[in-house]
Parts: C-alpha cells; sequence; structure tokens
C-alpha cells in the first residue's frame, strides 16, 4: 500500500515539514508512474506568507492551528476527492 494523504507539522526535529515534502515531491518526481499524495500543512504558523511557504515547499493546502474537526474534516475531504 501507499499514503491517501499526509498530515504535515511544519515544525520538525531533523527536517522540517517544508524539506520533508519537498523530498516527497522528488521522489514522486523520481516514480516510474505518475504519483501525487496531497500533504496537508498542520500548523501553529498562521502569519500573512505562511500558506504560501508551504505550497512553495509543494504541500497542498494550509490548515493553521487552531482548527475545529469540521475545518479538518472538510479540508481532508476536499484533497481526497481531487
Amino acid at each position: 500500500g501507499g499514503f491517501d494523504l499526509v498530515l504535515m507539522d511544519c515544525q520538525m526535529p531533523v527536517m522540517d515539514g517544508y524539506a520533508a515534502s519537498q523530498a516527497i515531491r522528488a521522489w514522486e518526481d523520481s516514480l516510474s508512474e505518475p504519483a501525487h499524495v496531497p500533504i496537508v500543512a498542520l500548523t501553529a504558523n498562521a502569519l500573512v506568507g505562511d500558506a504560501e511557504a508551504c505550497l512553495a515547499a509543494g504541500m497542498d493546502d494550509h490548515l493553521a492551528k487552531p482548527y475545529t474537526l469540521a475545518q479538518l474534516l472538510a479540508c481532508v475531504a476536499a484533497e481526497l476527492s481531487r
């Protein structure tokens, strides 16, 4: 199997979420068959430009904390329906 969706923390030790997302996208690009797993940032970073930085790193969406369960479910449903 594989993964249907990745919930990415942007501030992890050793490799942050931005670098991890770029590594996932590079790995996908190296495959012989096209692949794209949706990556959603779940982060406390909610300043102007933070969502754009996530998208620039290869993430598909950005959900800033605090978020509600309804917001998380809507985001996941939207990404899985693409």
